[in-house]
């Protein structure tokens, strides 16, 4: 597998000690593991991922909070490409046909617009035919990740991202 170039913004002089994240975080063995990579060309966001049967919904199919949480991280990645931090504010799904366990699919993140600190996001689950699954839009709030997160952290690793 060919080794991607690194995506600006996680190239920051921050440390991370652990990734925990639920969505993307390789140290969290119940999450979903997502992989991003970046398509220069649009600015957007991409992974490539099958669900595994623990994230079950419907027979067959993945659960509800399973779909969006996955629309939600492939938004939420689109940050790194202005090396900010910002949270999910709003956020609708639109659940357009089951999202099967078991199949290729793809998700894909992009920016619509940015309006001072607030940044609005989409993105979409598709299966291998190209047909969007569920699709999203959010809005995004940029934040102080320091101010926020400190008193979270202990001293010495006070760096929230």
């Amino acid at each position: 597998m060919p080794r991607h170039e690194q995506v600006h913004g996680h190239a920051v002089k921050k440390q991370q000690y652990t990734n925990n994240c639920f969505g993307c975080g390789p140290a969290n063995e119940a999450g979903l593991r997502l992989k991003f990579v970046l398509d220069k060309k649009s600015e957007r966001f991409l992974c490539r991922f099958r669900l595994q049967r623990r994230f079950v919904g419907p027979p067959a199919h993945a659960h509800g909070g399973i779909i969006a949480t996955i629309l939600d991280e492939a938004m939420g990645k689109v940050n790194k490409l202005h090396n900010l931090i910002a949270l999910t504010s709003q956020m609708e799904v639109t659940y357009l046909k089951p999202v099967p366990l078991f199949k290729p699919l793809v998700v894909e993140g992009w920016e619509v617009r940015v309006h001072g600190r607030e940044h609005y996001r989409a993105a979409e689950i598709r299966n291998r035919e190209g047909e969007v699954l569920a699709s999203s839009t959010s809005k995004f709030i940029e934040v102080d990740a320091h101010r926020m997160f400190a008193k979270y952290l202990k001293k010495q690793h006070s760096d929230a991202t």
